[in-house]
């Protein structure tokens, strides 16, 4: 086992893996230290902290982040003394270049070889190779498209609508869909020019439209064994553009004989690759004829994959270091019990766009309860930066079956407040969602979130007014608990000093109105709020 593991990444995944790591050491009696790398600005952020121990990545000259800097990381994790390399999900996660290249320094790379990565990360590839091991795949070019009148002569084909996507794509870029012919050539030129800019890889690929599918993925985790997994079938149909909102295991609208034959095919397809650690195989779902056709492999753990681990309990970040390390896949694959569901809260304006809305967090209180897990990589008082992810915490709800899941994980939601300063989150647009009867019943596809949003978005949400004014008294006794410890810590000195100011001024956005608010508590759970001189 290796002792010195760097960690390529930062915020909610840097804190994922060092929890990890402490249990594999207390569990195994290891002595493995966890190094953060990270920018100046993040010196004392949560997931630094948590690291045994640090080191500074540079500023770059590139307009790249220093995460994604090749040369930069290289002579950062020369200076961490490292044996190994974990990265998570984002940054370097799937560059086969970078995998390569701790190879080449002597590094355990903790994730695929990267001629694995390469075949199931180049989505062309990995269609054929999916055509060779039988997986179902969509009407598709067959291979990358290269002009225009090549194009239109696969739209002929393949027929409309269609989907034009990045060889190289990832996280809902470099997708387009086709609906009129008409559209056709400037869907393809801007594909193209985005695939260049976003990737640094012009090649597009064209495929038939499943309209209405289901997004279903199946969890894998291969050792160097011979010997893979599938744990885990997941659901991410609710998206908006392309991005996973909700993510539940397993799926409401497969039977348990589809579900196997998933696992089979995707267990199939990974091996034929050789492939060595945690990986998802992508497909749509056509329920209307019940058909599966075969997406894209992800060469990586997911953003999603707790709710497998709450369903299995399994923890496949300890599995893919035990893996990395030589250990073998032992025992039979542990069977999902009961449901999980999954939302991402993020800091962004719902009411804009979804605008990211970052800005420095002032009260953070997260839910606990049976069946609740909650994975972040931020504290109170930390910065949200607006130059990485805007996703605050993921809140995972387990239960004995969805609905009760499902009413787990709004409950949660509602006990959670988080308060930033200057932005805002999306909970109150989360928790309209989970209440929409498409949600509850397990209907909606990965396009409903596309139609209905319009509709959403101009109906205000219940409550707002109690909302407001329960966080500003959050806010209240946040400010209060903090002038507390000055107090006491000043007494500990032998010069207490304490404020004689009576109530709080607190002060709160909402779909783009200010409201100041005068909060004081009169009572043990009473108190008098005034707004804009009305109370």
């Amino acid at each position: 086992m290796f002792s010195r593991l760097a960690v390529v990444n930062r915020g909610e995944p840097a804190v994922r893996l060092t929890r990890a790591v402490r249990e594999l050491n207390e569990e195994h009696g290891f002595e493995i230290s966890t190094i953060a790398l990270h920018t100046e600005a993040e010196q004392r952020a949560l997931f630094v902290r948590a690291a045994d121990e640090s080191v500074l990545l540079r500023d770059v000259e590139s307009a790249s982040s220093p995460y994604l800097d090749h040369d930069e990381l290289e002579r950062a994790l020369r200076a961490s003394r490292a044996d190994a390399v974990w990265v998570g999900w984002g940054f370097v996660a799937e560059d086969p270049d970078f995998a390569e290249r701790c190879e080449q320094m002597g590094l355990v790379f903790v994730g695929p070889p990267a001629q694995a990565m390469r075949q199931l990360g180049d989505k062309i590839e990995a269609k054929l190779l999916a055509e060779k091991t039988g997986v179902p795949v969509a009407p598709w070019s067959g291979g990358p498209v290269s002009s225009l009148d090549e194009a239109q002569e696969h739209a002929q084909t393949i027929g409309i609508p269609l989907v034009i996507k990045a060889r190289s794509g990832g996280g809902g870029r470099g997708i387009r869909v086709v609906r009129e012919a008409d559209d056709l050539a400037n869907a393809f030129e801007r594909t193209q020019a985005e695939a260049k800019a976003t990737f640094g890889d012009p090649v597009v690929f064209m495929e038939s439209l499943v309209g209405g599918g289901r997004h279903i993925e199946v969890q894998v985790i291969a050792d160097a064994h011979g010997t893979v997994w599938a744990p885990g079938v997941r659901d991410c149909s609710i998206q908006r553009r392309n991005q996973k909102l909700v993510e539940e295991s397993g799926s409401p609208v497969l039977s348990a004989e589809q579900q196997t034959e998933l696992r089979e095919k995707s267990i199939a397809l990974v091996s034929a690759a050789g492939y060595q650690g945690a990986g998802t195989v992508e497909y749509l779902y056509q329920p209307q004829d019940k058909t599966f056709a075969f997406m894209e492999v992800n060469t990586r753990l997911q953003v999603e994959h707790p709710v497998t681990e709450t369903t299995t309990g399994l923890d496949l970040v300890k599995l893919q270091l035990l893996v990395a390390a030589g250990e073998k896949l032992t025992g039979e694959v542990p069977p999902e019990v009961g449901h999980a569901i999954e939302v991402r809260l993020n800091a962004e304006d719902a009411d804009e766009g979804f605008a990211p809305a970052p800005g420095t967090v002032s009260v953070f209180s997260l839910p606990t309860g049976p069946g609740i897990r909650v994975d972040t990589g931020i504290a109170a008082g930390e910065v949200i930066p607006p130059d990485y992810d805007s996703m605050v915490a993921k809140v995972i709800a387990w239960g004995r079956d969805r609905p009760e899941a499902l009413a787990r994980l709004r409950c949660a939601l509602r006990d959670t407040t988080v308060l930033i300063q200057g932005g805002t989150t999306t909970k109150s647009f989360l928790l309209d969602l989970l209440e929409r009867p498409e949600v509850v019943s397990g209907e909606a596809d990965t396009q409903w979130l596309d139609r209905v949003g319009a509709e959403m978005a101009e109906t205000p949400a219940s409550h707002a007014d109690v909302a407001l004014l329960s966080v500003a008294i959050d806010v209240y006794h946040a400010e209060e608990a903090l002038e507390r410890a000055s107090f006491l810590a000043s007494a500990r000195g032998g010069r207490p000093r304490a404020s004689h100011v009576v109530g709080r001024s607190v002060e709160l956005g909402y779909q783009g109105q200010t409201y100041a608010f005068e909060v004081s508590q009169v009572g043990g759970r009473r108190y008098r709020l005034e707004v804009a001189d009305r109370s």
